[in-house]
Order: structure tokens, then C-alpha cells, then sequence
């Protein structure tokens, strides 16, 4: 029973972000030994290798999964994974794993497979600790997101395959971004990026920052290339502002623990959604006291206005209500968004009955409807 009204509840409830497992299986043995209600049993999981999935054959839909089993092979370098698809080692790439460039490696090595490229709904963002000096000033947070050039970082690492928003993924594949018009209203959205840094100077001098007084922090990245990249991107431009920004590279297994202790200055860091739905997004990355806010921004004030627009059944209406609330987030430069990310899958000529989502990075994985034509 729903304390109030919230019309997103069934999208909610059927993403991944919502699954089904019986309750009196502890977590600690379903991270070991997964249970589910799925076309899939897990069999196997070794460390660094590989996971085995089996044919569900109490699955509840007939004659589904017509696949036997799935195995997943651990690869921890990309481009080494990359190679052996393109040898044909493997049916599938990792989901939203090939970059354009390893994308482009694909196609000229191995032009029979199949790749498709679409926004995913993650974004590149900064993750500034606003619990500890000196990012406890807000103005400062303004700042580094003025000096954002958010299309060199497009340019440069996805040979312009990206989009530029707010936290909501931009349309067409979303929903609820914001328009062109209403993104460029806000500072640091505009074309010129030299008048956007030149008014994070003015910010930082006023801070007592400058060229004789120069502000060095360490810039937290997990320790994979699509964080380290952007990151190094980052600290490049932050330096047109008077910051000297040192790369804090974080092994996987202690990068989140990291960032939920609030253990860094500053973070790049790529975030996925499981739904493109406002509810998702702004409780779960931006609202007072969530596990998943790792910037402790916090505005009691805007969070009223995340319970208003999940309670508004027109679509309309909803939608320019959550456009005034994310032009406030971008503004406040609570989680500045640098990117939203497009990515691709490849797939052999064999693999036949996948459909790639557009607008989640996790939805769409049940693989019931996959077969191989052999």
C-alpha cells in the first residue's frame, strides 16, 4: 500500500532495479548463490573468470528461454575482449561495453558482426564532497562546473557521440530531459566556454584563489578506462581556472565503499539509471540522506518538489516540473552532469532476438527471447 499517489510505481517495479528474491535467503549467500524466478539458474561463479547460467526449466513463460545456458567470460581489459569477439570467441560483447573507437576496431576486423550504438542513460558526472573543505562552499561547486567544455569531452572520447544535458537523459531517447532552449538558460550550458571560465575565475579570485594562490586537490577516478579518461580531461580543464588537480586512481573493489565514506575531494564518475524516470533519478542521486547521493547535496526545499512531481498523474505537467527542478540541480552544480553517454553492443550474425534498449543500461538482459542460428 502506497503512502501517496505515484504513477511511475509499475515502471519502477519493472526495471532491474527491483528484483524479486525470496526473503529468507540472506544477502551475503545471494551474492554467493543468486535466487531468482528467472529464464536462467545460476551454476557458477569464479573469481576473475568466468559466471555460468543454466536453462530455467521451471521458468514460467512456455517454451522459454530457448537458449540452453549462457557463460560470461571475464576479460578485465577491454581491448583484449574486444579481440577475441572479433576472432570469434564470443557470440556477445559485455552490454554497452565497446566504445566508438574500439567500436570502429570491431567493424574493420570483423564486418560480419553487428553493432548498435544508442544513449544508454548513464552519464559522465563530477562528484564534489560538499561535506568538507573547501567544497563546502557552494560557490565554489559553481565554479567547477562553469569551467566544464562538455563537448571537447564528446569530441575527444567518443568522436561526438554523446549528448549534452541535465541529470534526466536528454531526448529523444528520454523522456524527461531537458529541451535545447531550456538547457541553454542555464550558466555554464552556453557555447562560450572562454565567458564560462572567465566567470570561474572571477568566482575562485573572490574565494581567495588565483594565479599566486593556485588550489590543488586530488581528482578520485575508478581505476577502468572510462573513468580514468574523462578524468584526466577533467583535471586538464580544470587547470584554466586555477585548480591543479592530481589523478586519484581507485581500484573497483574500493571505489563506491570510497565514495559512500565520503572519502575524496573530487570524483569522476559514470552513473548508470535503471529507469528513465524522475523518481529514480532524483531520489536515489540527489535527495537528502540517500545512499547514493555521494555528494551530500541536500535542499529540503527542492526535495518537496521531487514528491510533487511523482505524484502528478498528467505527463505534461510532470514533465515541466521536473524541468525546473533539474535546471535547479545543474544551477546549485549538485552532481555536474558532464555527458550523457552513448554506447554499443556487437553481436555475431548468429545471435538473433536481442533488442537493445535506448534508454537503460540494465533493462532488456533476460535473454528469453535470444537464439543462435547456427
Amino acid at each position: 500500500m502506497l503512502k501517496r499517489p505515484q504513477p511511475a510505481i509499475l515502471a519502477l517495479i519493472a526495471s532491474r532495479y527491483t528484483p524479486v528474491y525470496p526473503c529468507h535467503v540472506a544477502p551475503r549467500d545471494m551474492r554467493q548463490h543468486p535466487i531468482g524466478t528467472g529464464p536462467f539458474k545460476f551454476i557458477e561463479f569464479k573469481t576473475n573468470e568466468s559466471i555460468r547460467l543454466a536453462r530455467n526449466p521451471d521458468y514460467w513463460k512456455p517454451g522459454r528461454p530457448y537458449l540452453d545456458g549462457i557463460e560470461y567470460t571475464i576479460i578485465p581489459n577491454r581491448s583484449t575482449a574486444i579481440l577475441a569477439f572479433a576472432a570469434g570467441k564470443f557470440d556477445l560483447t559485455f552490454p554497452y561495453e565497446v566504445t566508438v573507437p574500439l567500436m570502429k576496431d570491431v567493424q574493420s576486423q570483423a564486418p560480419q558482426a553487428v553493432c548498435e550504438l544508442v544513449p544508454s542513460n548513464a552519464s559522465t558526472n563530477l562528484l564534489v564532497n560538499r561535506e568538507a573543505p573547501p567544497f563546502d562552499n557552494p560557490e565554489l561547486c559553481r565554479a567547477l562546473a562553469l569551467a566544464l567544455d562538455r563537448k571537447s569531452f564528446i569530441d575527444i572520447l567518443a568522436e561526438g557521440q554523446g549528448d549534452i544535458g541535465g541529470a534526466m537523459l536528454p531526448p529523444p531517447a528520454g523522456v524527461w530531459g531537458m529541451p535545447p532552449d531550456v538547457l541553454a538558460t542555464i550558466p555554464g550550458y552556453g557555447p562560450d566556454v572562454a565567458k564560462n571560465r572567465a566567470a570561474a575565475r572571477a568566482i575562485n579570485q573572490r574565494l581567495g584563489y588565483g594565479p599566486d594562490k593556485r588550489l590543488a586537490i586530488k581528482v578520485a577516478a575508478r581505476n577502468i578506462a572510462g573513468y580514468r579518461d574523462p578524468a584526466i580531461m577533467l583535471i586538464d580543464q580544470l587547470k584554466e581556472i586555477g585548480i591543479d588537480g592530481e589523478l586519484d586512481p581507485i581500484e573497483t573493489a574500493n571505489w563506491f565503499p570510497k565514495l559512500a565514506r565520503k572519502d575524496y575531494q573530487i570524483g569522476l564518475n559514470n552513473t548508470g539509471s535503471g529507469v528513465d524516470d524522475p523518481d529514480q533519478q532524483f531520489f536515489e542521486n540527489y535527495g537528502c540522506g540517500s545512499e547514493r547521493n555521494y555528494t551530500g547535496y541536500c535542499n529540503t526545499e527542492l526535495e518537496k518538489q521531487f514528491v510533487a512531481q511523482s505524484e502528478i498523474a498528467d505527463r505534461d505537467k510532470r514533465r515541466h516540473l521536473v524541468w525546473d527542478i533539474d535546471k535547479q540541480l545543474q544551477e546549485d552544480g549538485a552532481r555536474p552532469i558532464i555527458s550523457h553517454n552513448r554506447a554499443a553492443t556487437c553481436m555475431q550474425l548468429q545471435v538473433k532476438g536481442l533488442t537493445i534498449m535506448v534508454n537503460s543500461q540494465y533493462n532488456g538482459w533476460r535473454m528469453e527471447d535470444v537464439w543462435l542460428e547456427r
